[in-house]
């Protein structure tokens, strides 16, 4: 679904922490905890044993898997658009 867009790296990113991201995403944080283990491409930053996440790569990360896709889209932010 996002495979025709051209990535940038913003020069601001947003970071989330593991609890943001999932709600954004509609998942839980052990969704989101999984996906670090398993090298997922979420790009984080570790800052006083907090996991910090690109806003950026949480969107990726999601719509790579239908499933995951689908949970944003009823779950997550996708519900308001």
């Amino acid at each position: 679904m996002l495979t025709h867009f051209k990535i940038n790296s913003p020069k601001h990113p947003i970071w989330l922490s593991v609890a943001e991201a999932a709600k954004l995403g509609g998942v839980t944080d052990k969704t989101i905890r999984r996906a670090f283990k398993a090298d997922a491409g979420l790009k984080f930053k570790v800052i006083k044993n907090r996991y910090q996440i690109e806003l950026s790569s949480l969107v990726l990360y999601l719509h790579r898997n239908t499933k995951l896709r689908n949970k944003l889209m009823k779950h997550g932010l996708g519900q308001y658009w």
